[in-house]
């Protein structure tokens, strides 16, 4: 409306620029020193004159000069926004409370409010726990909680923490932002997930507990040739002692479902050394295995893998689509008699991952239903006791730690929580290389604003005061250990009047009721469509065999049909 009610910009521009030249000419020939003002008048002319005959840019060549200004608006916002505009409670994908939280806990600075929960809470949504009149003072329990990942086959289980750093490969992070991360989890005893690109040596150089993410591209164990899994190259690498577990990447919740690409001009000698590829080309990363295409295939796998690395953890990553993939896995580790040792639940609302926004928005299970999901189908099929749920997805402070638990997560791990550690501001300009903290950029002189001695400090204290507030909240809850944490536990308002307990969102099933039918009633779809042969059998068209097959009142079924 404001530009249209504008005269014709363009007519107004010539007339300008014609007399900004004629300006600048009559005053330079009646006293010469005036002919530098043709550096200010000469360069808007010039412009202009480009704006006007530029064929992109409809707004910029309707009104020349004048019209970049939407531009740089456009690019203003978001920094207007979050620092004039944006509640405290509001911000996107992370509120400033929780930024702030953040922050406070890495600069050991005063972490506590006054005056009251800013948060609505009889807004639809709001979640709380739910305390005990016997509450235990924290001083009494284990400030530093344990969880031992390793089945039945793992030779070398890990004692991990319940606070871990989420997968973030060196190249979508600055190497001072890889250092910083693998010295804080050194320092507080924790693990570093690499990431799908491998084990850079700013991953091992610190020394910090490392699980080795293997993705589609297989990075640090592929053949040059063809980019297929290379089991040398693996073995070689899986023995290191820093070292601790290995995570096949399935999908992510930033982009499921999704391959990628890494252009030539970013394949630099240290990448491809890093990464096993050929320096200067295009490096794909499917959006499927090669090396498996069925579940059962799967589970050979885990099992080569674990042989390779003498026995380490092997564990799953992803993002839950079909339900009735995650089910056929499990029927396949029935079957084979193979488990993986953990699973790592990744949500559908991203992560620190770039990604098409329909994947990001639209693609992928979020996290509080993925995890009582596969905590369900573990539990169904009575595998759970072989295997850890690793839940991993906006888990920044000790009440999403608990909450995670209290789903059927034994641990959870932080992407984001651990950028903001290192001074993140949400500048949401991960995927451009401009980032202004250093974290996630490859711009030498943007990286050297990063600096590791004191980051990885900030890193360590951050996570060892989330893990301790959730200590905390288990002792106000009257529990000593995470692992009593129930879907009881912690309550949800989803209506003005109405509130539940996860336990009513996500009742329990029985241990092995997935084993035999009459299965519960929320699986039998899930049921019907999965076989261990098979990621996608039936397209989720059910046939009457398929149905009759997961449930055992089929006969009710044909009954009811054959009545008028």
């Amino acid at each position: 409306m404001f530009f249209s009610k504008l005269i014709d910009m363009r007519k107004a521009f010539i007339a300008i620029a014609a007399f900004l030249v004629a300006l600048t000419i009559m005053l330079g020939l009646t006293y010469s020193p005036l002919w530098w003002i043709a550096i200010f008048t000469g360069p808007i002319v010039l412009l202009g004159i480009y704006d006007l005959y530029q064929p992109k840019h409809s707004i910029v060549r309707n009104y020349p000069v004048v019209g970049r200004l939407r531009y740089f608006m456009e690019d203003l916002r978001p920094k207007v926004y979050q620092y004039f505009v944006e509640s405290d409670t509001n911000g996107k994908p992370f509120s400033r409370l929780s930024r702030s939280l953040i922050y406070q806990r890495a600069k050991m600075e005063n972490d506590t409010i006054p005056f009251g929960t800013q948060l609505d809470v009889y807004e639809n949504g709001y979640e709380w726990l739910s305390h005990s009149i016997s509450a235990i003072s924290h001083h009494e329990l284990n400030e530093n909680p344990r969880v031992l990942v390793g089945g039945p086959d793992c030779i070398k289980p890990y004692s991990a923490s319940i606070y871990n750093i989420s997968a973030m490969s060196f190249g979508s992070l600055s190497q001072n932002a890889i250092l910083a991360l693998n010295g804080g989890a050194k320092l507080g005893d924790f693990a570093h997930n690499t990431g799908e690109g491998g084990i850079s040596d700013y991953h091992s150089s610190p020394g910090g507990d490392l699980i080795w993410q293997i993705g589609t591209g297989y990075f640090g164990c592929r053949n040059h040739e063809d980019g297929s899994f290379n089991p040398v190259a693996f073995a070689e690498r899986s023995k290191s002692e820093q070292v601790k577990m290995i995570e096949i990447k399935l999908s992510q919740g930033a982009k499921p479902g999704h391959g990628g690409i890494l252009p030539a001009r970013k394949v630099t000698p240290e990448i491809a050394r890093i990464r096993l590829v050929k320096e200067g080309y295009d490096v794909i990363s499917p959006p499927a295995h090669s090396a498996f295409s069925t579940p059962i295939e799967l589970m050979s796998f885990v099992k080569q893998l674990r042989e390779l690395s003498g026995g380490k953890p092997i564990g799953i990553k992803l993002c839950i689509g079909r339900r009735s993939e995650f089910m056929a896995i499990c029927k396949a580790m029935v079957e084979t008699g193979i488990y993986v040792d953990f699973i790592t639940v990744d949500g559908g609302e991203g992560g620190t991952g770039a990604s098409p926004q329909e994947f990001s928005n639209a693609v992928g299970m979020p996290l509080r239903e993925a995890v009582a999901f596969v905590y369900d189908v573990l539990s169904g099929f009575d595998l759970k006791k072989h295997i850890k749920i690793i839940a991993s997805g906006k888990v920044a402070s000790g009440f999403d730690l608990v909450k995670n638990i209290a789903l059927g997560a034994d641990l959870c791990n932080s992407a984001r929580g651990m950028m903001f550690a290192l001074g993140c501001i949400q500048a949401l300009e991960c995927n451009s290389n401009t980032c202004p903290t250093g974290v996630a950029t490859q711009d030498p002189s943007l990286m050297k604003g990063l600096v590791v001695e004191d980051k990885r400090v900030r890193v360590f204290n951050f996570h060892r005061l989330t893990v301790a507030s959730a200590v905390e909240l288990l002792g106000a809850a009257g529990l000593r250990h995470p692992y009593q944490l129930t879907r009881a536990y912690i309550n949800r308002r989803i209506a003005p009047n109405v509130m539940q307990s996860y336990l009513e969102s996500f009742p329990y099933i029985p241990e092995g009721s997935l084993l035999n039918t009459p299965y519960p009633l929320r699986f039998e779809l899930g049921m019907a469509l999965s076989v261990s042969s098979s990621f996608i059998p039936t397209d989720y068209k059910v046939s009457l065999v398929d149905y009759a097959h997961a449930n055992s009142y089929a006969d009710d079924l044909d009954e009811s049909k054959s009545k008028p």
